[in-house]
């Protein structure tokens, strides 16, 4: 067993000793010897060992009684030192995990979350706020970043730069790498029923980009407009006005974008998020994904796909990919951000082979190219069966905070209707009349220190319900958060102001779709 370096700090909390007195070690420990203090004693029926255990540490970490940072002996050890099997402590870690109250890489260790809950603070306004001192964050687009598989990344990075042979090093394809070109035609294939060839296959650096240098293209070959989706994602509109065109709003409706609209719009292209659609949540049914293939046939035009959270389903069947219905008129894209991490800057464009010729031009005089060995360290994790795992990974532990969200909803905030949940890593939630009206109710979550995105702010003109008075409409993100901290800030939207009552409408049941 490794030194445990840890000094007793104030409250008797186990904290790090100083990294000069630890022999600049990083990993701090708690001796085995102060289990039996930290811990109450495990004396119960065999079949609650289990959640007896996940109990205690729970109540450490709250606590602060184990601080943020403290490393955890190994299942091995706890578990002789307790007296119990190794599969309950091996459970109790992979549970309090998945709350995030540890963190840990496979090979090197379980540690206390940094971003555990620590002891309460008091109250400092009138308002009900943030019990742990900061912001809590509900707004979408946010993954978990401590879920990047660094112990992983950083061997395999290792392995590539001392194998990649000298010319390796030179300035890169602007396509791509052929090994992670190849990687991605197979992934996508597999788990997305694109049609691809590792010809129509484009590396690059995120959906931006790919949507940047498709507007690029579009622009030379003369169009000026490109339809996007009411409600949408602003940032289309921000690339669009970037390489000199306009965006022409068509509206969502409840099977995805209106075709016949997209149609009297005049335009012959239009960015799109069939699988899961940013932000209502909608999943295109399979007659309007036949609807706008066909429309795309029709004008000669071209649909750009983002497949915005498409690998992210809970209680939906798999989608396949638009593009595979009409691969001569469908680029599709998609990258990595939310699967590793968004500071990679790694994603892929799939088009027609003269779209991507045109493309990698334009990239060229941009940046050259993506970053070699990332590009490998990729190619690996594909063909490896890493991502997949990652995936797999991402997947349970975004769906146990999907349902922490609900959970929290029905209890804090009753009447509130929940959709777009069944996919994706948000949930667009309806407060009903009594919550509002929405500026003063988004006031209230602002002075209690929740940060919110209201579903005004993804539309083009009026938001859709504002005729309907008091009601709020929410595009809440869940998967940066632990289920903890995300019943705690739906707590703080429910909590009336100081001094103040509310009377709840009765809940309803949530729409998973």
């Amino acid at each position: 067993m490794e030194s445990w370096g840890t000094t007793s700090g104030a409250g008797g909390a186990a904290t790090p000793a100083s990294h000069a007195a630890a022999g600049a070690t990083a990993a701090w420990e708690v001796p085995t010897a102060a289990w039996e203090v930290l811990l109450p004693s495990l004396d119960v029926a065999r079949r609650g060992r289990g959640r007896a255990l996940q109990s205690a540490l729970r109540e450490e970490v709250r606590s602060g009684r184990l601080a943020a940072g403290v490393r955890m002996p190994s299942s091995r050890a706890l578990a002789a030192d307790l007296g119990v099997s190794r599969g309950v402590v091996t459970d109790a870690y992979e549970q309090l995990t998945a709350e995030g109250y540890l963190t840990g890489r496979r090979g090197s260790g379980t540690w206390v979350a940094r971003t555990a809950a620590g002891p309460a603070v008091p109250a400092v306004s009138g308002f009900a706020t943030d019990d742990r001192g900061g912001p809590a964050d509900l707004r979408p687009g946010l993954p978990d970043l401590s879920l990047f598989p660094r112990a992983a990344w950083s061997a395999a990075h290792r392995r590539i730069v001392a194998q990649l042979p000298h010319r390796a090093f030179g300035y890169p394809d602007p396509r791509g790498l052929p090994e992670l070109r190849q990687a991605l035609a197979e992934l996508l294939v597999r788990r997305r029923c694109v049609a691809a060839e590792p010809d129509q296959v484009m590396v690059v650096s995120g959906v931006a980009q790919a949507h940047t240098l498709l507007g690029m293209v579009l622009h030379a070959r003369g169009e000026r407009a490109v339809a996007v989706e009411d409600p949408g994602s602003p940032e289309h509109h921000a690339l669009l006005a970037a390489v000199g065109l306009s965006a022409v709003p068509v509206p969502v409706g409840p099977d995805g974008l209106r075709v016949d609209a997209l149609a009297a719009s005049g335009v012959r292209s239009v960015i799109a998020t069939p699988s899961h659609q940013f932000p209502s949540g909608v999943a295109y049914s399979a007659s309007r994904r036949a609807e706008l293939a066909a429309w795309a046939r029709s004008v000669d035009g071209l649909v750009i796909e983002d497949d915005y959270d498409g690998d992210f389903r809970y209680d939906r069947a798999p989608v396949g990919a638009l593009q595979g219905l009409a691969p001569g008129h469908v680029a599709y894209t998609g990258s990595v951000s939310k699967s590793l991490a968004p500071g990679l800057r790694l994603g892929w464009l799939v088009a027609p082979a003269d779209v991507v010729e045109e493309a990698a031009a334009r990239k060229r005089t941009m940046d050259l190219g993506n970053p070699v060995t990332e590009q490998a360290v990729l190619a690996e994790f594909l063909t490896t069966g890493q991502y997949d795992r990652q995936l797999r990974r991402c997947q349970r532990l975004y769906r146990l905070r999907r349902d922490a969200l609900v959970a929290a909803l029905a209890e804090h905030l009753p009447g509130a209707r929940v959709s777009g949940i069944a996919a994706g890593l948000h949930a667009i939630v309806t407060l009903p009349a009594g919550y509002g009206p929405q500026e003063r109710f988004l006031a209230r979550a602002a002075a209690a220190g929740v940060r919110l995105r209201p579903l005004s702010d993804y539309t083009a003109g009026p938001a859709p319900r504002q005729a309907a008075g008091d009601e709020v409409d929410l595009v809440v993100g869940y998967a940066h958060l632990a289920p903890e901290a995300i019943a705690r800030a739906v707590r703080l939207l429910g909590a009336p102001p100081a001094g103040t009552t509310r009377t709840h409408p009765r809940s309803a049941k949530p729409t998973k779709r």
